[in-house]
């Protein structure tokens, strides 16, 4: 018989959201008349289309009743793939029309508000209170005993990581990202909060959460060899995925100065 972590299923709250997502998306482009990229289409299909991976089928059904380890896949997924690939498969006018009112114009409420949020200091700050939070021993373990809980603990996560990708990978005028000199910088920091989590787990010398220690065992790891193997997966990706975004926005910033010296050559001189 086949044991139920290998079910194909599919959570229909997960798959009403993905739908929502992409409807929107497609009516805000059909609406607007304007052409999208290839490259929006692809990014956004991508991030949905891990969305749907990853909170369905066996990953979902490990990571909910019975592998730490598999819960940090799915964290890893919600936090460093699909906010960097829904931001860079929105186009910045999306954005830009979202925020404002039905003249054009920035909204005077909703412009300032996500402005503050998507500053670096701002954005870093709400991702880590978010990712530190939801990872101590009593949230944890709650959200695990609490279907609406869980589902608030993966929202919030895939908001705050958006905020924190945003400096990086925005390509709206009214919400820009920062200069690359600066994304660089910025990406120093990025993985800093998750190494610290990861550090927490993988160093703790008991189980930390006991919805797992209590868990059925469905491959030869114990509890505690269990949470610090998903410390390990939360270590390494934490580490790796920031330094694949610096060398990209490094690339980006060498392909621009061309443009950059040629703006200076054509400038008229100043009086």
């Amino acid at each position: 018989m086949t044991s139920p972590w290998t079910a194909l299923d599919l959570h229909p709250d997960v798959v009403a959201g993905v739908v929502v997502l992409a409807v929107a998306w497609v009516a805000v482009w059909r609406r607007s008349g304007r052409p999208v990229a290839a490259r929006h289409a692809i990014a956004f299909s991508a991030a949905l289309a891990v969305l749907l991976a990853t909170l369905n089928g066996p990953l979902h059904a490990l990571a909910d009743g019975y592998l730490f380890s598999a819960h940090m896949v799915q964290h890893l997924a919600l936090t460093l793939l699909v906010p960097p690939l829904a931001i860079a498969g929105t186009p910045g006018w999306m954005v830009d029309a979202a925020l404002s009112s039905s003249n054009n114009r920035p909204s005077p409420v909703l412009g300032p508000i996500a402005r503050r949020l998507t500053r670096p200091i701002a954005a870093l700050a709400a991702y880590t209170i978010v990712l530190v939070a939801w990872h101590l021993p009593a949230p944890y373990d709650a959200a695990l005993e609490h279907h609406a809980l869980h589902v608030v603990q993966h929202v919030t996560l895939v908001a705050g990581s958006v905020l924190a990708w945003w400096p990086v990978v925005s390509s709206s005028r009214l919400l820009p990202p920062l200069p690359y000199g600066a994304q660089l910088l910025y990406l120093f920091v990025f993985g800093m909060p998750m190494t610290i989590v990861a550090a927490m787990v993988t160093g703790a010398e008991n189980v930390l959460y006991g919805f797992y220690a209590e868990a059925p065992r469905v491959s030869g790891l114990g509890p505690l060899e269990d949470q610090r193997l998903g410390g390990v997966i939360m270590w390494v990706p934490a580490g790796i995925i920031p330094v694949i975004a610096f060398t990209l926005v490094f690339f980006r910033w060498v392909r621009s100065e061309p443009d950059d010296e040629a703006a200076a050559d054509t400038a008229p001189p100043a009086p």
